[in-house]
C-alpha cells in the first residue's frame, strides 16, 4: 500500500470514529461545512451576476 492509500483509510476510520461517538456533533460540524460552502457558491454567483449585468 502507498501512503496515500494509507493516509486517506485513516482519515475515513477517524471521520467514522467521530461520526458514530458523537453524531449530534459530526451533523453539526456537517451542517457548518454546507452552510459555508453555499455561502461561498452564492457569493461566486452575486459577483459573476454583477460582472455581466
Amino acid at each position: 500500500m502507498n501512503v496515500k492509500k494509507v493516509a486517506i483509510l485513516v482519515v475515513v476510520a477517524l471521520l467514522l470514529f467521530y461520526v458514530i461517538t458523537q453524531p449530534t456533533q459530526a451533523a453539526g460540524m456537517f451542517q457548518g461545512i454546507l452552510s459555508w460552502l453555499r455561502d461561498g457558491a452564492e457569493a461566486i454567483i452575486t459577483f459573476l451576476k454583477n460582472l455581466f449585468a
